[in-house]
């Protein structure tokens, strides 16, 4: 495949002299409501093949070239081949600006959404009401956070001394909403590796040699982190990974995982494997040894020589795992775990749509996909009962730069279980998606399932292989 004809968003605007947009300097950190200008417009998917890119400009499709007056919930049919008109509601509840520079990282934590810029700290939003609850101040921008990590009530947050910072976070939710007070109450538990072994990474001639060099040699470009065990991986721009004890404050393990930088992790937390994404193009997927802190290497996932820029894993509850890999020629790939060996093989196809490199992946349920790309939008796939084939449910404009990162969450209401994503783009904003698959759709697909599984079951009865006489 000739992946020379795929530009880079850059290239593009410098070829086509887009002028910048300057964004308005009373703008605050609180939430705003939509404007018109950015609503989102009434999308009809006429067929269920994506466009192909580079056929179309990124800019005439974004939403700052159409506008409506409709705010309401979006509602997108779409008709794939063998299977059901599915119907997705989505919207944008909220836009978070502040003038701190772009945003490289997003988690959620313990009912917040903390979000990690050019600016040297970590602004904290609330989930509940969509307002800024405080920062986490550390330090200037010299020491900025490179990627934040989030579990229950820690936070961990790698800088570019490339030292890692675990944080304890508590909040106040019943302070009044006053920009003077911050409702978010951090405390700084340790930091890996500690400021007092400086012997562990001097080098040989001094006397002080290591087996393992305690530091990264370079940046700390993403973090997973296993809960059964309590291990934090850091992957970095050296091409090596770390794993931490954190409650014993110490490394495990460090080793050259790739030839090319590491780009994202991923941890299944079923079976404990680390899967590994990074420039050279390949996938890996590690195993920790039982009773020994190394990690072995299990398989290599290589189809397409583009770099490797964001992980995803999807486990569904009755088939097989699956595993999504978004690289710079604008594909994603699908790898799909046999049942009987475990080995992972590509499912044949691809997720294809976007104009430009894909930057992040998301999953939140058992089949549904989010993809942000450097082409300013999102979108959301959907894989069919039974297969490794997805339809393209919807594509969510909204943003004016590249969607660097996301993270999704769900939320419980009347009619079902509702989606919330959060999306961060080059555009220093961060958006709030609504998105909802009807109950109806749903409720039919369930149904389809369990007479598929009554008919192998009736199948495999009536065999008369199988009969005793």
């Amino acid at each position: 495949m000739d992946h020379t004809r795929y530009k880079s968003f850059h290239t593009f605007l410098e070829e086509n002299k887009v002028p910048p947009y300057n964004f308005p300097s009373s703008l605050t950190g609180v939430a705003m409501p939509e404007p018109a200008r950015m609503s989102l417009s009434d999308l009809s998917l006429a067929n269920s093949v994506p466009s192909t890119p580079g056929c179309t400009s990124p800019w005439i499709l974004s939403p700052l070239h159409h506008a409506t007056e409709n705010l309401s919930f979006n509602k997108v049919q779409h008709s794939p081949p063998h299977s059901s008109n599915p119907s997705i509601y989505y919207h944008c509840l909220a836009t978070l600006h502040r003038v701190d520079g772009n945003v490289h990282s997003i988690s959620i934590s313990n009912g917040l959404v903390f979000t990690a810029s050019d600016s040297g700290w970590v602004s904290a939003w609330s989930l509940r009401d969509y307002l800024h609850w405080g920062f986490i101040h550390i330090g200037s921008r010299r020491n900025k956070v490179t990627t934040v990590l989030g579990h229950g009530g820690t936070l961990v947050t790698a800088h570019i001394d490339r030292r890692v910072r675990i944080w304890s976070v508590t909040t106040d939710p019943d302070l009044e909403p006053n920009p003077d007070l911050a409702r978010v109450k951090p405390r700084k538990i340790a930091t890996l590796p500690p400021k007092n072994q400086v012997a562990s990474f001097l080098p040989a001639f001094f006397g002080k040699s290591s087996k393992k060099a305690q530091h990264h040699k370079d940046l700390i470009l993403c973090m997973a982190f296993y809960n059964a065990e309590g291990l934090l991986y850091t992957g970095s721009r050296d091409s090596t990974v770390k794993s931490w004890k954190l409650s014993e404050r110490r490394l495990t393990d460090s080793f050259v995982a790739h030839e090319g930088q590491i780009n994202a992790m991923l941890v299944d937390q079923d079976d404990g494997c680390l899967f590994t994404a990074s420039s050279d193009g390949c996938v890996k997927i590690w195993r920790r040894v039982y009773g020994d802190g190394h990690h072995a290497l299990i398989m290599s996932l290589r189809y397409q020589p583009s770099p490797v820029n964001c992980l995803a894993l999807c486990r569904s509850r009755i088939y097989s795992c699956f595993v999504y890999s978004g690289s710079s020629d604008g594909y994603v790939n699908i790898w799909e775990k046999e049942d009987v060996s475990g080995r992972f093989n590509h499912a044949g196809n691809f997720l294809h749509g976007h104009c430009f490199a894909v930057l992040c992946l998301a999953t939140a349920t058992d089949r549904v996909v989010f993809s942000g790309s450097e082409d300013t939008t999102i979108r959301v796939w959907k894989r069919e009962i039974g297969s490794s084939f997805h339809t393209c449910l919807a594509v969510m404009e909204g943003h004016r730069g590249p969607v660097r990162c996301m993270t999704t969450s769900m939320e419980v209401e009347v009619e079902g279980i509702g989606l919330l994503v959060y999306t961060a783009s080059l555009d220093r904003m961060v958006k709030m998606w609504r998105v909802k698959v009807t109950e109806k759709e749903e409720e039919q697909e369930k149904k389809d399932e369990e007479d598929g599984d009554g008919e192998k079951e009736a199948e495999f009865e009536m065999d008369p292989t199988l009969s005793p006489s």
